[in-house]
């Protein structure tokens, strides 16, 4: 059973008694809506369209099939699949069986799953039989022994595998009613992983209150209605799409519209099709379809707000957004622990909108300190702490939990910011030492951990490098041992070897005879950054 240690019953009756947790079940919304207007498309996944009734029966057989198999109260349900119709069965279905739901994204590999799997226990895994050319299966039956608590694994497609057991196959003949399960709005019911500082991830615990209140905040923020259908191309195994794909559309009682592969022309084709009007995803996706060539000939006219984070959104890209597209388009800043802090409203100037990240939303609580937590006056810049009643209960490995909050229960947030005198929130830079690229965070220590692991380097620093799309890619400063000739292609295929995401292979190499470094010894990154910056201007 997992019980963070910082649910105290101080902290639920402090959100609790004002009825910012309204001790609502996230699923709840869907059992209403499959009652209410249960014939009315909640879905919309590729050539699939699934009513409110249909889905919520989806949802029931897989809880029920959960549950026939002794998975419930506690147990962690994983699942690593693509913006596909059963990612809300698996998700929604985990939950109502009284499991907790354990999201990984599509591009982690052997190295991050088997950390994932381990350190959550997951008795259940839920993959694809093929994504983008992977075996998710063929991966799994190599992790397989190292993982003693996993005893079910679910293939959405066809299960081949000894071992494995087809999606299908596993819900067919269960229950087409929700199991019995005795289940409280303050039980964890999300396990998410997010890169840090470390060189692992790391599990943030979301209960019921907690992502409810969430959701509420931004459909009043919005002021969003069942008229607005979402869109969701952002992975629904991100906060982002957990939360405003999973579960935000059916609070609205409208549809969500998913894409699995990103590609800007199909995704203009979409929202016209289906007459979108909330959107939330990275800088990547809102810059590919601001300057698709086709933008121009669709009708946006549906479309209400797109929100951009996740990653540094230039303030030009939401100017030019907010005249292309006709709509509010704001940036918003928040994170897997504190889903959104900040963001913006039509009562905000369009320059707050590009150059800040908003004012914080609700009754969320932002301030700046400096290094020794004494908080600093508006303008000044410091590091970013946050509370509220959507901020995460705590880490899956307690130990992280002291560095990660004040004795007043402020969050750590580890970046940089200022606020201004109307309380709005500018990220200035990062203390954690992660690179952001097209909306993922990777740890520059985990790359750096294993090249420097390659017999020819000696030393070794990874930094982001700008792009006008992902907003950075990854740039390795290498100083190689003596005599050594060392290519990029070296480094690529010594990364490959330990089986990591793609996305965090290097696509530069710099060789050097030295790394800057201060008085002590600590490389100066700032100075590879501008390094790197010197030499794609030139």
């Amino acid at each position: 059973m997992i019980s963070p240690t910082r649910l105290t019953r101080d902290l639920i009756d402090r959100f609790t008694a004002p009825g910012l947790w309204e001790d609502t079940l996230v699923d709840s919304h869907l059992a209403h809506r499959a009652r209410s207007q249960g014939s009315q498309t909640a879905v919309v996944d590729r050539d699939r369209e699934v009513s409110y009734a249909e889905l919520d029966t989806m949802v029931n057989r897989t809880a029920q099939a959960l549950r026939a198999r002794g998975i419930g109260p506690g147990d962690v349900v994983a699942w690593q699949l693509p913006n596909w119709l059963e990612a809300f069965a698996v998700h929604l279905g985990a939950i109502r069986a009284g499991a907790v739901s354990n999201p990984i994204i599509p591009i982690y590999r052997h190295r991050e799953v088997r950390f994932i799997l381990r350190q959550s226990q997951a008795t259940v895994m839920v993959v694809p039989d093929s994504f983008r050319g992977f075996d998710y299966p063929a991966m799994l039956d190599e992790l397989r022994g190292e993982l003693p608590a996993l005893r079910h694994v679910i293939v959405v497609g066809s299960a081949e595998r000894p071992g494995t057991v087809s999606f299908d196959e596993f819900v067919a003949g269960a229950d087409v009613g929700p199991p019995p399960a005795q289940r409280d709005a303050n039980d964890v019911v999300l396990l998410l992983y997010t890169s840090g500082t470390t060189s692992d991830p790391k599990g943030a615990l979301h209960t019921h209150n907690t992502l409810e209140y969430e959701n509420r905040s931004i459909i009043e923020l919005f002021g969003l209605d069942d008229g607005d259908a979402v869109f969701m191309p952002s992975p629904v195994t991100h906060i982002t799409g957990v939360l405003y794909g999973l579960q935000l559309p059916f609070m609205l009682g409208s549809q969500v519209v998913l894409q699995d592969i990103w590609d800007p022309g199909r995704a203009l084709d979409l929202l016209s099709r289906h007459r979108c009007g909330f959107v939330v995803a990275a800088t990547p996706f809102l810059h590919g379809i601001v300057h698709h060539p086709d933008r121009s000939r669709s009708d946006l006219g549906a479309l209400k707000v797109f929100g951009c984070g996740g990653a540094d959104v230039p303030p030009d890209l939401v100017r030019r957004a907010t005249r292309d597209l006709g709509c509010l388009v704001t940036r918003m800043y928040g994170s897997t622990e504190f889903p959104t802090l900040s963001g913006s409203d039509n009562s905000d100037p369009l320059e707050a909108r590009a150059t800040t990240d908003g004012r914080p939303i609700g009754v969320a609580e932002a301030q700046v300190v400096d290094d020794t937590g004494r908080p600093l006056p508006a303008g000044v810049a410091g590091e970013l702490l946050v509370r509220g009643p959507d901020l995460f209960v705590g880490y899956l490995d307690e130990a992280l939990n002291a560095q990660s909050f004040d004795s007043d229960g402020w969050f750590r947030t580890g970046d940089l910011a200022v606020l201004d005198d109307g309380g709005h929130v500018q990220i200035t830079g990062r203390r954690k030492d992660i690179i952001v690229r097209g909306g993922e965070n990777i740890s520059a220590k985990e790359v750096e951990d294993l090249l420097f692991e390659h017999p020819l380097v000696h030393e070794v620093a990874v930094v982001g490098m700008p792009d006008p799309v992902l907003v950075e890619r990854i740039c390795a400063y290498v100083v190689p041992e003596a005599g050594a000739q060392l290519e990029l292609a070296d480094l690529v295929e010594h990364l490959r070897g330990h089986r990591i995401a793609s996305q965090k292979l290097p696509e530069r190499l710099e060789v050097v005879a030295e790394l800057p470094k201060t008085a002590s010894g600590k490389i100066q990154k700032f100075r590879l950054r501008e390094d790197i910056e010197g030499r794609l201007a030139g």
